[in-house]
């Protein structure tokens, strides 16, 4: 399931190679949704941010490639100074059920706190129970009330803590060298 072959890659939205995540999305929320959140459709929603807000220093776009081909992919723009909202979190719709979207997660998560990240922020449809899933069971809190009928809520916000993936800083190390080395 987990091939070998799969490799990240951080560009833009504009990568060509990002086109076949931004077509699904599209077709994907345009038939969950119609223009249940906007005339124009997905695409106006895809197209609400410039793909300069998910370019560094405060965000990035990635793409999981398999044998050349874009299999999955997600996105993070700055939500506040502390906080990475994630963004067009996708597999590819015959590739499912595999754990790509975790692996996907899994890889935003921590590029948001290599970029000095402390929390995620995200939101999904009230139609999407499988990303609703995938979020429970990954250790974000949902902003919401999960027994309630998501319809009333229309977009679902979650929220994670990732200060665990920080990597220490050299100053913070230091001390603890100096005193381990005290002992001897």
């Amino acid at each position: 399931m987990n091939d070998m072959s799969d490799t990240f890659l951080y560009t833009s939205p504009l990568d060509p190679r990002a086109k076949p995540l931004i077509d699904e999305l599209i077709h994907e929320y345009d038939s969950r949704y119609g223009t249940y959140f906007n005339a124009e459709g997905a695409a106006a929603e895809l197209n609400r941010y410039p793909p300069e807000a998910f370019a560094p220093p405060d965000g990035n776009f990635l793409l999981l490639i398999r044998d050349g081909e874009t299999i999955g992919g997600g996105a993070f723009k700055n939500y506040d100074e502390r906080t990475a909202e994630f963004k067009r979190i996708w597999t590819r719709s015959d590739l499912r059920r595999q754990g790509l979207a975790r692996k996907v997660l899994v890889e935003l998560e921590a590029q948001a706190a290599r970029q000095g990240y402390a929390r995620i922020y995200l939101t999904t449809g009230f139609r999407q129970p499988e990303a609703v899933g995938l979020y429970l069971n990954y250790g974000y809190t949902a902003l919401f009330d999960t027994s309630a009928d998501p319809e009333i809520y229309k977009s679902l916000p979650f929220e994670k803590d990732i200060t665990h993936l920080a990597e220490p800083a050299l100053e913070d190390a230091e001390p603890r060298l100096r005193v381990a080395g005290a002992h001897h």
